[in-house]
């Protein structure tokens, strides 16, 4: 199943000061998002930047990431999110939903 990702969020789960470099955490998530070797969608929040991407792994900037995502999510398609509001968008959409933290486990850079 494609996946959509809500890329603030699954780096917002973390808790290791990412905040202090944005564009480093997006580009740590991108490439580790490479690794699973699906196709993945990541919806960030804000203006577009370079962000090299694997073939597999589409990123996509909006000014309101939720929007997009829900714009995206669809029967078939895995939202990746522990935003509440957003979640009951995709589901009403008829996507299935995974929580960022369950998620991140599946990623290399989530592991000790």
């Amino acid at each position: 199943m494609p996946l959509v990702v809500d890329g603030m969020n699954v780096i917002g789960s973390r808790p290791d000061g990412w905040w202090r470099d944005r564009r480093g955490a997006q580009r740590a998530l991108v490439q580790a998002l490479g690794a699973l070797g699906e196709p993945v969608t990541v919806v960030f929040d804000g203006a577009p930047h370079d962000v090299d991407a694997p073939d597999e792994v589409e990123v996509a900037f909006a000014p309101h990431a939720d929007d997009e995502i829900a714009a995206r999510a669809a029967p078939g398609v895995i939202v990746v999110t522990s935003d509440r509001e957003l979640a009951e968008r995709a589901r009403a959409a008829g996507a299935e939903v995974q929580p960022a933290k369950a998620f991140r486990a599946r990623l290399w850079w989530a592991r000790p």
